[in-house]
């Protein structure tokens, strides 16, 4: 097997990742072999709606050092799945296959076989339904991991929230010393094993301007502290106003910047790379990516998807 093998999973079958897949496969400078975990009647029905022509190679999973692959067909690990015709409504009847499909990657990356993990986007209220906040806390919970990091990277400023996909209400709860300690912890690490360097941390604040009208401010309880803290070993500062920490000069100043809850830092950093950005999992034991982006129902089968997100993803686990 390939050390630079990837291994992918398509994830909801009624998506937009297929259709971006087949578009990437056209992008002559990828080296690496990748490994399409999917259904063959999908990926057939879908590239006969969208006019993608490519030869199937069925894999076993269970012998995959007997393989030297290549891009020129679609080398896939088939799982079953009976759609009846190329996109249909999202619905839980897709559960089975993708957890099929994560199963079955996640047995080949426990042999370490393979190191490097895409997986495609999931629809959470219907696959995770309520026991996950997000597929980071599902593969994290899998490899029984419970430090773990979300970074959304691009190489001119990365972004962490401290909580994930957690109702605002909640996150209030999960602000304290230790999550935040651990999210730089592995963001340290991370840039430290990847690019050799220590990356400079701006650490926001909760509440508007850093600011409380309650006599129980966190900003001054829990975040100054705790920054003052970790100033010993690592290039940390804030709490930063949310509110201003993206204009160009401020945003200039760092590698990354954290912020207390998804779309605190999420919102930004779309807004100025759009899909130029990838989702990593950081405290795993292999390289986890997901694109950043969603199934995107709105935009099933018009064959108009931006696959750079993907591109990206692909990218940076030959690079590193």
């Amino acid at each position: 097997m390939n050390s630079k093998t990837i291994l992918i999973v398509s994830g909801e079958p009624n998506s937009i990742f297929l259709e971006i897949y087949f578009k990437i496969l056209k992008f002559k400078k990828i080296k690496s072999p990748l490994i399409l975990i999917s259904s063959e009647k999908l990926l057939r029905l879908q590239m006969r709606k969208l006019r993608f022509k490519k030869k199937i190679n069925i894999l076993n999973f269970s012998s995959l050092d007997k393989y030297k692959l290549d891009n020129k067909s679609i080398n896939l690990i088939d799982v079953k799945y009976n759609p009846t015709k190329a996109f249909e409504k999202v619905s839980k009847k897709s559960n089975s296959f993708i957890m099929k499909s994560f199963d079955i990657a996640f047995k080949i990356l426990r042999k370490g076989q393979i190191k490097k993990f895409i997986n495609g986007p999931i629809l959470k209220k219907n696959f995770l339904s309520s026991k996950y906040l997000g597929i980071t806390e599902y593969i994290s919970k899998e490899f029984n991991k419970k430090k773990t990091c979300m970074l959304i990277y691009n190489k001119k400023l990365s972004v962490t929230p401290v909580t994930t996909h957690l109702p605002i209400k909640l996150v209030s709860k999960k602000i304290n010393k230790k999550n935040i300690s651990d999210k730089v912890f592995l963001i340290n690490n991370f840039y430290v094993k990847k690019f050799g360097f220590k990356p400079k941390i701006a650490i926001l604040g909760l509440n508007p301007h850093c600011e409380s009208i309650h006599k129980y401010n966190e900003d001054d309880r829990i975040i100054k502290p705790t920054v003052k803290y970790l100033k010993a070993k690592y290039l940390v500062s804030g709490p930063y106003s949310a509110d201003t920490i993206f204009l160009k000069n401020n945003r200039k100043k760092f590698d990354v910047i954290i912020g207390m809850y998804h779309d605190q830092v999420l919102t930004p950093l779309k807004t100025l790379f759009e899909y130029d950005a990838i989702n990593l999992t950081l405290g795993l034991p292999f390289d986890r990516i997901s694109p950043d982006h969603g199934p995107n129902e709105k935009m099933l089968g018009k064959n108009i998807s931006n696959p750079l997100s993907l591109l990206r993803a692909i990218q940076f686990l030959e690079k590193n």
